[in-house]
């Protein structure tokens, strides 16, 4: 079994997804806002207006959605504890159900743990995420793409290899098939 399918790895990449929000979110604090705390409306561009960085804080559930209209009888703070414990349950049923091969999804679980640990600190620390990469992508639905951080990333990049790993692994799996039969054919 390959190193980064063994449980020291995955807990250390969950943990540095954790590090890598919380820090490159202290250093958005830091740079974008004022003395009381609140935004200073300053962008800084990365690539031109496709990629800026500008602070934005999230009081809401995925994509802004409010947690007072999903579940009004609870206060903010409990709804986004109930619903982490539940997606941190979920989560590590799916990683410890994954079969050991499948690397990739295992990886993918990780992922999406340690972005989603990311934003929970947030909640309970500030009861708003602070989000700060803000996208554009020309052509597209919307004027701009919501703005996110880098547990958002990890989120991301995590179900998306969860989706597609089913796919890669088969077509690794297959062209491992074809080379050893390729040997056998060819030995004398």
């Amino acid at each position: 079994m390959k190193f980064y399918n063994k449980w020291p790895f995955h807990l250390g990449l969950i943990l540095f997804s954790i590090v890598a929000d919380q820090l490159t979110k202290l250093w958005a604090l830091v740079r974008f806002t004022n003395e009381t705390g609140a935004p200073n409306h300053d962008t800084i561009n990365v690539i031109g207006e496709l990629v800026r960085f500008q602070l934005v804080f999230n009081k809401g559930a995925a994509f802004s959605s409010r947690p007072q209209d999903l579940m009004p009888f609870l206060p903010p703070w409990l709804f986004f504890l109930l619903i982490s414990i539940v997606a941190t349950i979920v989560l590590v049923w799916f990683y410890k159900s994954i079969d050991k091969r499948d690397w990739m999804s295992r990886l993918g679980v990780v992922m999406i743990l340690g972005g989603a640990v990311g934003n929970f600190i947030d909640r309970m620390r500030l009861q708003m995420v602070v989000d700060f990469i803000d996208c554009d992508f020309p052509d597209f639905i919307m004027t701009r793409f919501p703005t996110f951080n880098v547990a958002d990333s990890f989120v991301t990049v995590g179900v998306a290899i969860v989706i597609l790993s089913p796919m890669i692994l088969k077509k690794i799996h297959q062209e491992i098939k074809n080379e050893k039969n390729k040997q056998v054919d060819v030995s004398p």
